[in-house]
């Protein structure tokens, strides 16, 4: 039977609650010098302050090498009652030092397959998703060579793949490689920040193809995504596509969550949420939370 895998093991897809499809507990890079996600009471307190908005499951997308604190995971799921899956995969190469690199090189898939089947390092505890990435309007060398080894250890777990598209471009680029390429199917590829270029010629098209559409960073004040969120999933839904929409929080720095500040987990089910049913219905809302993220996580796992 499909399950969702998550950091205390598998569960069913029905069983995950309201679901943050991309969001960060812990996030480390040379990129947020002085704004990592390092903290553990600040990630437990994030969960809490989510679960109190009706949250059931958050999704992280910090792959490899960017301080997932896999080990700390398990026990923040049971103390806060929220279901937490855990990625393997690889980020921009700019998030990594060479040395990190080097040594993944020839064996990507390798590490990939072992996160998603016997865990991360000697955790125990088993990704549920590859995360991968591309560039601004490009895919180069070593996102190629990334969605590559994600498409192999895909074809050897069932595992989906979520990718970061630069300010939300490219996605076109990717499927033409993971989906025509490498043949993974395109409902088990999830695009995500499809917000942050508001195309519906583009959307339309990824959506057409069966690929899971993530809108996922309302929390990016620097980014216009609120305000045109509701139109670009208004225009998917009414084009049939309804079922494949995803919503996510991706709060990636300390000052971006709401034990800080900022908005955090908390802000997608307190206002992105019914800001968007006023657009775009209750119903459609509802599953876009609930049954797709159940569907698009999901896997029967060898």
């Amino acid at each position: 039977m499909s399950a969702v895998r998550t950091v205390l093991g598998d569960v069913a897809p029905g069983d995950l609650g309201v679901c943050d499809a991309h969001d960060h507990l812990f996030l480390t890079s040379p990129r947020l010098a002085g704004q990592e996600l390092r903290s553990l009471p600040a990630a437990r307190a994030e969960l809490e302050a989510f679960r109190r908005q009706g949250g059931g499951t958050v999704v992280q997308w910090t792959p490899y090498g960017m301080g997932r604190r896999a080990a700390d995971l398990p026990g923040l799921s049971r103390e806060t009652g929220v279901h937490v899956v855990a990625a393997t995969g690889l980020h921009q190469d700019v998030h990594y030092d060479e040395e990190t690199l080097a040594g993944l090189r020839g064996r990507l898939a390798e590490v990939f397959v072992a996160e998603l089947t016997e865990g991360i390092g000697n955790t125990g505890v088993r990704a549920g998703l590859i995360k991968v990435a591309g560039g601004f309007h490009t895919l180069d060398a070593h996102a190629r060579r990334t969605m590559a080894a994600a498409a192999e250890a895909h074809h050897a777990t069932g595992a989906p793949v979520a990718v970061h598209l630069e300010l939300g471009t490219g996605a076109l680029d990717v499927l033409d490689l993971l989906c025509g390429t490498s043949g993974v199917p395109p409902h088990r590829v999830i695009l995500g920040h499809l917000n942050r270029s508001p195309d519906p010629v583009t959307h339309r098209q990824v959506a057409r193809a069966g690929c899971y559409l993530a809108f996922d960073g309302p929390s990016r004040a620097h980014h216009a995504t609120d305000w045109r969120m509701p139109e670009a999933v208004r225009a998917l839904a009414d084009a049939g596509h309804g079922d494949r929409l995803l919503l996510g929080g991706d709060t990636t720095t300390a000052s971006a969550r709401s034990v800080d500040g900022g908005p955090g987990m908390p802000y997608l089910l307190r206002r992105v949420a019914p800001r968007l049913a006023l657009a775009v219905g209750d119903d459609l809302v509802r599953r876009m939370l609930t049954e797709n993220p159940g569907r698009a996580f999901a896997v029967d796992w060898p």
